[in-house]
């Protein structure tokens, strides 16, 4: 903890009281990098609270945040606050002025980023408190998650935990000195209030500036060394068996037999965890803990898709679990869950057969298409938890999903012919999904009042009971349920919508062309897949710089469905290359157009040139030149809401070394996963994803060349039955017979192979498999 939780209490005079971690019902884990704003400060915070998306009120002046671009700055625009967004102009003024910088960072859907700002910023006193004493800054940790991830590692180390609105009072010269979450307004019993806060900072600053500044050079180079990720003097990563059955063991000793997932409450969809999961399934599957591992995923998947974290009536899934039986949900909805979880529940499809999970992927992949979806192919960011009950009231957090009893029973008062008892289509869907006429939200998950009588649609029973519960066929059940589920969605449209962060980013864009690809290719659905090409093109067309190779990490929407850039660009990050990287793989295994192949190809050897360490080893997660001035250069280290971009392009290179066989990649890979040897020895479930790599590189990835014509009928066919079986360690290559091809140029024993019996041919080593008329595969020695 680098000693500092002390001389954190000491800067600010606080009773040892108002020092450490609280949380509400909106807790996180920093273990999850969950994006809700949750409290890890250096005072509690009230547990509760309402949301608010602070109107712009017209007789307000604006300040300068009126002319960004993100919606997260702009609804801070007519705060009584001189913020400036970050950048020269702010530092220049700090240090002129010689004032400490308030640094304030969330992001537009954020629950408490929004109470804050209704408490405290848009507070007049606290205003000028801000605006003459300090130099503020707004951030949006989206746009540049680099700052974030600097000022957070300093919050998480000074005060157990981190979160959003991450408030961080820095040196003119970007050094932390005190940081926190969320602060309320005013002093509590235990607790100090913001505004103390300031008056005490700004003390201290005027009578402790040295000591201030030396403590802050003092933390900051412990924070250097401890954040180190380099490869030392090793030459080899561990043994991935070794790592892999540490990893399951810790992930085992932490499941939650009942409900699964691998947490106390909240708890959170974590798609990385559930990956490893399958993959340790496969290369274990004559033991018992392969057996262990498959049930874990296949549990956690279901109990979650029959929870309240899943929207049942409009699909997709909600930010987190409020509760360990994932009931009561967190209601904002990320792109980067539902991109993640449409590839969790494909897979689960592939392995168990079960419709259940396709289903739900498809679900998901519904909602994205409907409601995060650009015209032109991309895809927004996030729809908030806030929304008005009705129009022109004051927003509260789930208004647009909870259901009265009441509301229910209006929309669904037609009688269900056949059953054993009066009953309405009302009141068999209340029955199968849990509401009550109190409401079926816990008074401890609703410490404000906000979803009194409300109730979230959860399943209770499986359509076998609740059919047979009323002496029903379980078709006719199937059919009641989906369509009072249809009637809800309807009326639901009539409500006011919450807030939609239609900001694009590259790396969320990249997962959800994978989430697309991999769904359409496991199901055989070239929709789906089309989605996903329309989401690469629109990546190539407006996130990518052709003059310089590089990717811009964001792209907004503008008037009439435009897409407009800030000025200058905000380019990407390591994250923005890593995760377009794997969709194009993706895309290219979905689709077998080899252009996707190529620009990924590209992008590589533009993230090596920008990101690679070539002393320590391993990527940096910004570049040198767009994180100057910040005290720290980082390697992220967790695979956590996300997977690390170094744990995905350790994938990304060894499938490319795959591809093309290009030695360098594969030498990257290793060097890689050497540099992050001590952090997986010491803690493999904080990186499954890059366990799973580990893996993948030891032994080696299956090469599958199907020969044919990719429009020929046999060619689809054979690609779509590699696609039903989980092969995750794999590259897909279609050989088309053109010496002259992209990828016969980097695989040149491509060009000898042939179709056999003048059918499309899969050759897996020295074994060729071709496809008969049954639809299923044969084997020619």
């Amino acid at each position: 903890m680098l000693g500092a939780r002390a001389w954190l209490g000491s800067v600010l005079l606080l009773p040892r009281a108002g020092v450490g971690l609280a949380a509400s019902r909106r807790g996180s884990s920093s273990r999850d990098k969950d994006r809700s704003a949750t409290v890890s400060s250096s005072v509690p915070m009230p547990a509760g609270g309402k949301g608010s998306h602070p109107s712009s009120t017209p007789q307000r002046v604006p300040n300068r945040l009126i002319h960004e671009k993100s919606p997260y700055l702009l609804q801070h625009a007519y705060n009584p606050v001189d913020w400036y967004p970050w950048g020269q102009e702010a530092f220049d003024k700090a240090r002129k002025e010689n004032k400490p910088i308030f640094l304030s960072v969330g992001y537009s859907t954020c629950h408490w980023c929004h109470m804050m700002e209704e408490e405290s910023f848009q507070n007049e006193e606290i205003g000028r408190l801000l605006s003459e004493d300090f130099v503020s800054v707004k951030v949006d940790r989206e746009e540049r998650p680099d700052v974030d991830k600097v000022y957070m590692t300093f919050v998480q180390a000074t005060s157990s935990g981190g979160g959003w609105p991450m408030n961080v009072w820095l040196t003119p010269n970007l050094q932390p000195f005190v940081g926190g979450t969320y602060f309320p307004p005013e002093d509590g019993l235990t607790r100090v209030g913001f505004r103390t806060v300031l008056l005490r900072i700004r003390e201290q600053w005027k009578q402790n500036k040295n000591t201030l500044l030396e403590n802050s050079q003092r933390v900051t180079t412990a924070l250097l060394a401890r954040s180190e990720i380099s490869m030392g003097d090793r030459q080899l990563p561990p043994s991935a068996a070794t790592m892999n059955n540490r990893c399951f063991q810790q992930l085992d000793e932490g499941y939650d037999e009942e409900y699964g997932g691998f947490a106390e409450a909240p708890k959170f969809p974590t798609p990385v965890i559930l990956s490893f999961l399958f993959s340790y399934w496969l290369s274990h599957r004559l033991t018992q803990d392969g057996s262990r591992a498959q049930q874990m995923a296949l549990h956690t998947l279901k109990m979650m898709a029959n929870g309240g974290i899943r929207d049942h009536v409009g699909q997709g899934f909600h930010r987190y679990s409020t509760d360990c039986q994932w009931h009561v949900p967190h209601f904002e909805k990320m792109l980067y869950d539902q991109a993640q979880l449409a590839v969790a529940y494909s897979q689960a499809f592939q392995i168990s057969g079960d419709e259940f999970y396709s289903d739900v992927a498809k679900g998901i992949l519904q909602y994205v298409a409907r409601s995060l979806s650009h015209r032109s192919g991309g895809f927004y960011s996030a729809e908030d938890a806030d929304s008005p009950p009705e129009r022109g009231m004051r927003p509260k957090e789930g208004a647009y999903y909870v259901w009265t009893v009441k509301e229910v029973q209006q929309l669904l008062p037609e009688p269900v012919l056949g059953a054993t008892e009066p009953l309405t289509s009302g009141q068999l869907l209340m029955k199968h999904y849990g509401l009550t006429e109190a409401g079926n939200i816990s008074p401890s998950q609703d410490p404000k009042g906000e979803l009194q009588g409300q109730n979230v649609l959860t399943v209770r029973y499986s359509l076998e009971l609740t059919a047979a519960r009323f002496g029903l066929d379980v078709e006719a059940v199937r059919t009641l349920l989906n369509t009072g589920l249809e009637k809800l969605f309807q009326a639901r449209k009539h409500r006011p919508k919450p807030h939609l962060d239609s900001k694009m980013l590259a790396a969320w864009n990249g997962l959800m062309v994978s989430g697309y690809a991999v769904t359409g290719a496991v199901l055989g659905q070239d929709r789906l897949i089309n989605y996903a090409t329309n989401g690469a093109k629109f990546l190539k067309r407006h996130m990518f710089d052709v003059a310089s190779g590089r990717l811009m990490r964001t792209c907004y929407t503008g008037s009439g469905g435009t897409v407009e850039h800030s000025n200058p660009p905000c380019w990407g990050f390591l994250e923005d290359y890593a995760f377009v990287v794997r969709g194009l793989l993706d895309l290219y295994e979905a689709s077998q157009e080899s252009a996707w192949l190529e620009w990924a190809l590209r992008l590589q050897d533009t993230q090596d040139r920008l990101f690679w360490d070539s002393q320590g080893g391993g990527y940096f997660c910004s570049e040198a030149e767009l994180g100057a001035g910040l005290p720290l250069r980082l390697k992220d280290d967790q695979d956590g809401a996300e997977p690390s971009a170094n744990s995905v392009s350790a994938h990304n290179l060894l499938r490319l070394h795959g591809f093309t066989g290009h030695k360098d990649w594969m030498d990257k890979c290793v060097c890689l996963l050497t540099a992050f040897s001590e952090r997986m020895r010491r803690v493999p479930v904080a990186l499954p994803e890059m366990v799973r790599a580990l893996s993948a590189q030891q032994q080696t990835l299956k090469q599958i060349v199907i020969c044919g014509d990719r429009q020929a009928k046999d060619t689809k066919a054979l690609v779509q039955c590699v696609h039903s079986v989980y092969i995750p360690n794999k590259v897909l290559i279609l050989a088309d017979g053109d010496p002259s091809s992209f990828l016969s140029r980097q695989l040149p024993f491509l060009s000898t192979l042939r179709r056999l019996e003048d059918q499309a041919t899969a050759y897996n080593g020295d074994v060729a498999y071709a496809l008969v008329h049954c639809g299923s595969c044969y084997c020619h020695d």
